[in-house]
C-alpha cells in the first residue's frame, strides 16, 4: 500500500501574527447552494470556515477591488477564479504581483498556461504524453475545416472552460462550425476534439518541500462511457442519477503509467502549490489520453481533492493547512 507524507502544519506564531486575505465569489455567503454556481458556494464557505480556524487575522472578501490598493495583509488565498470575463483566472495573481504581495497558487503565466487547454495539450504532447488530436479556433480567427480532426462525434467547448461549462457535441462539420460560432459569440475561444469513450482519471497533486506529490487518484466511473458530463451535473444543479460515480482508482494496472505521465508534466508547472491532472481512460481498449491541467482547482471535501486527501489519511482541515503551509514556506513567510 502506498505511503503518503504526513500533512504540513502552520506554527503558532504564524497563526497568530500573519494577516491573510481570503477572496472568493461566495466567501461572504452562508454556505447554501447557489442557483447558478451550485456547490461552489458550499465549497467557498467550507474553505472560509477552515481558514478562520487557522488564522487569527483573516480578512474575507469577494471583489477584485480589494487588491487595487495595497491591502494591509501579508498573504492572499484566492478562489476568485471565474470573474465573468475571459482569462479572469489570471487577474488576482497579476494584481498581487503588482503589489509584490505573496499569494497561493501558480504565477499568472502558469495559470494562463494551464487554463488554456490548447497550450497545455501542446506542452503535454511535447513531454511525450499520449494526447488525442484537437483543433483550436480563436475568437476572431479563421474557422478552417481542414484543421479539425473530424470523428463520428466531436466535443466543442470554450478553451478555458471549467467544470464543463459551455460544452457541446456534434456529429458533422456543420454542427461543429455552428457550435464554434456560438462559443465565439459568447466571447470565448473554442477547442474541438473527438469524443473519447471512457471515464476520467483525476490525479490530485500538492507541493511539499518544493516537490510535486501525487495524492491518491480517483476515477469518475461512468455507467455509460458515452455520456457527456455537463456543468449542471458537476455543480449538483440537476439530478445526475447514477450516470457516474467518483470511486477509488488505486490498484489499477494503469496507475503507474498515469503517475509517470503526471510527474513528467508537473515539472512544467512548478511551483504551483496544488493542481489536478486529468486523463481519459478507456480500460476495455487500454487507451489512455491526457485531457487537461487545472491549477488552483476545486478543493471541496466532497470533490476529488477532498476525497483523495481522506484516502491519504488527511482531514479536510489538514489538506488546506498543508497547501497553505507549503506556500507560506516558499514565500519566506514561515520557517
Amino acid at each position: 500500500m502506498t505511503q503518503y507524507p504526513a500533512p504540513l502544519t502552520i506554527d503558532a506564531k504564524t497563526r497568530e501574527t500573519l494577516k491573510v486575505l481570503f477572496l472568493a465569489k461566495h466567501a461572504l455567503g452562508d454556505g447554501s447552494l447557489h442557483p447558478e454556481d451550485g456547490n461552489h458556494a458550499v465549497y467557498h464557505n467550507e474553505v472560509r470556515t477552515i481558514l478562520e480556524g487557522l488564522f487569527d487575522n483573516l480578512k474575507v472578501g469577494d471583489r477584485y477591488a480589494m487588491l487595487f490598493d495595497p491591502p494591509e495583509v501579508d498573504f492572499v488565498f484566492s478562489l476568485l477564479n471565474r470573474g465573468g470575463f475571459v482569462n479572469s483566472e489570471m487577474l488576482v495573481p497579476l494584481l498581487c504581483n503588482r503589489r509584490d504581495l505573496p499569494y497561493l497558487g501558480g504565477s499568472p503565466i502558469l495559470r494562463g498556461l494551464s487554463d488554456d487547454k490548447h497550450l497545455s495539450k501542446l506542452v503535454a504532447r511535447a513531454r511525450g504524453l499520449p494526447t488525442a488530436d484537437w483543433a483550436i479556433y480563436r475568437k476572431g480567427g479563421p474557422v478552417d475545416e481542414k484543421l479539425c480532426p473530424m470523428a463520428e462525434r466531436m466535443v466543442i467547448k470554450p478553451n478555458a472552460s471549467s467544470a464543463s461549462w459551455g460544452v457541446r457535441d456534434a456529429g458533422d462539420w456543420a454542427g461543429v462550425k455552428d457550435a464554434v460560432a456560438a462559443i465565439h459569440e459568447e466571447g470565448h475561444d473554442a477547442i474541438v476534439e473527438p469524443f473519447l469513450t471512457g471515464s476520467d482519471v483525476e490525479v490530485p497533486v500538492v507541493t511539499i518541500n518544493g516537490r510535486p506529490v501525487i495524492l491518491p487518484m480517483m476515477l469518475f466511473e461512468q455507467a455509460d462511457p458515452t455520456h457527456l458530463r455537463t456543468y449542471w451535473e458537476k455543480r449538483d444543479l440537476v439530478e445526475r442519477a447514477s450516470k457516474y460515480e467518483l470511486v477509488d482508482f488505486e490498484g489499477s494496472p494503469f496507475e503507474a503509467a498515469i503517475a509517470e505521465h503526471t510527474a513528467n508534466l508537473a515539472q512544467e508547472f512548478v511551483p504551483f502549490d496544488y493542481g489536478r491532472y486529468e486523463f481519459r481512460l478507456d480500460a476495455d481498449k487500454g487507451e489512455l489520453n491526457f485531457l487537461e491541467v487545472n491549477l488552483n482547482c476545486n478543493l471541496w471535501s466532497q470533490k476529488v481533492f477532498g476525497r483523495s486527501a481522506k484516502r491519504a489519511g488527511w482531514t479536510q482541515e489538514q489538506l488546506i493547512e498543508t497547501i497553505v503551509a507549503e506556500s507560506l514556506r516558499s514565500h519566506g513567510l514561515m520557517g
